[in-house]
């Protein structure tokens, strides 16, 4: 029998849950750039939730037409069935997009947003009479979620260790991240734009005939803020085009002003053929996530499919109605302070604080694009994630929520900071990194 307060009942995500009911560190509220905890002080979000919250905590316009399409309409299937609020939602998100990719496809997260876009993919292949091309290519420390189609894909071995025998026929590309060559990059690295290359080699080793989709984070965001070389997406692109193969940009983390435009896509010139999305799409208040489409990759698998389903794909919570609701919302929150654009204003200042670390205690690397910061540490010998997890608690107990991941100190804040932030967030680290070993 457990009672209402027992930690117990709860088996958390991605957490040391020994530790962590041992030490429970909790929020209560939140409402702007801060967080409240449970022991009563105010916690600077410097991560925007878990990338997600760009719009600031609490919303009203948000929290208001979620409460009005609750009371109006608490949940209609999408099955055979509709409700005008998804069609808003998808039309007002298809505008967003590269030109082209105005197909939109819900869904309750970037994990589930990840399988989707392989399993159209596939699917596309398969409609136009390509079934052979059924390989899909991730990237090493490649974040796609936790689904079976995106650990497969993904590169970060601690998430798929346990689990066994995942998707057949996957292959990888080599990561980007160049330390010895790009370390302390502002920006875009100088170095690595041939290692799109890669992909030649994996083509010239199953037979690009056999190749679906190649998917890549533009910028890698929970292996810790891996920027991509000057030149690599472009390359990737062409190469992808040279073989008739599909490319897919995870954007769960970088949509959404993340890097100064609606998609990374936008920002760096390059468009891919399906987009996948969550986090910043509701601003977190309600869980969803959604898939742009090419519409030539959209009308190849309707029209080729035979009367009836078209795709045997989808989810009871596809374009719920208060997802939909809040994705509405957060987007004319974005367009009416134009948050898209804080991202570029604040680019510079943001690069200026996050490498006045270079030179602080244990820091080997820093890195940034848009509002995105990386600080490599050093591991702790024979321990390595510790000292980034002792920073970690450190700042949360001092009034700053960072996320860490391995040894890099991964930041993202809501885009409605301000300088004053900035000068919070590495202020206080500059102090943390001093007193711990």
């Amino acid at each position: 029998m457990h009672e209402p307060n027992d930690l117990s009942a709860f088996w958390m995500p991605f957490t040391d849950n020994r530790a962590f009911k041992q030490h429970p560190r909790m929020f209560v509220a939140a409402e702007g750039m801060h967080y409240t905890a449970a022991a009563g002080h105010k916690v600077l979000d410097a991560t925007g939730g878990l990338w997600c919250v760009n719009a600031g905590h609490a919303r009203r316009p948000i929290i208001d037409a979620i409460k009005a399409a609750a009371e109006q309409l608490d949940f209609a299937p999408t099955f055979q069935l509709a409700h005008p609020a998804a069609f808003e939602a998808a039309s007002r998100l298809a505008l967003l997009m590269p030109a082209g990719l105005d197909r939109i496809f819900f869904t309750n997260s970037g994990s589930e947003s990840v399988d989707t876009a392989l399993k159209i993919a596939l699917a596309y292949q398969k409609a136009r009479g390509m079934g052979g091309k059924t390989r899909l290519i991730g990237r090493e420390r490649g974040y796609h979620g936790v689904g079976f189609g995106g650990i497969s894909v993904g590169g970060i071995v601690g998430n798929r260790r346990q689990f066994g025998t995942l998707l057949t026929g996957v292959d990888h590309l080599r990561h980007t991240h160049d330390p010895a060559r790009n370390a302390f990059s502002r920006g875009l690295p100088l170095h690595g734009a041939d290692l799109a290359e890669d992909l030649e080699r994996l083509v010239a080793l199953h037979g690009a005939e056999t190749i679906a989709a190649v998917i890549v984070e533009p910028v890698a965001g929970s292996t810790g803020v891996l920027v991509p070389p000057v030149g690599y997406l472009q390359r990737l692109r062409e190469i992808c085009d040279k073989h008739d193969i599909l490319l897919i940009f995870d954007e769960v983390i970088t949509a959404f002003g993340r890097v100064g435009k609606a998609t990374a896509a936008e920002r760096f010139g390059v468009s891919p053929d399906i987009i996948t999305m969550a986090k910043g799409l509701t601003n977190a208040a309600v869980p969803m996530g959604a898939v742009a489409a090419r519409r030539e990759v959209h009308d190849c698998i309707v029209n080729a499919a035979a009367p009836g389903i078209e795709l045997f794909h989808g989810y009871t919570y596809s374009g719920h109605p208060l997802a939909a609701a809040a994705a509405i919302a957060t987007l004319d929150i974005y367009a009416a302070e134009g948050l898209f654009d804080k991202a570029i204003e604040l680019e510079d200042y943001w690069s200026d604080a996050v490498h006045s670390l270079k030179g602080a205690r244990h820091v080997i690397d820093c890195r940034n694009y848009g509002l995105m910061g990386g600080i490599e540490l050093a591991p702790r010998p024979g321990a390595p994630t510790k000292r980034a997890l002792e920073v970690f608690h450190r700042a949360f107990d001092s009034g700053l929520l960072i996320r860490v991941t391995g040894d890099i100190i991964a930041l993202s804040p809501p885009l409605i900071l301000e300088k004053s932030h900035i000068d919070e967030i590495f202020g206080r680290l500059g102090e943390i990194l001093a007193l711990i070993d």
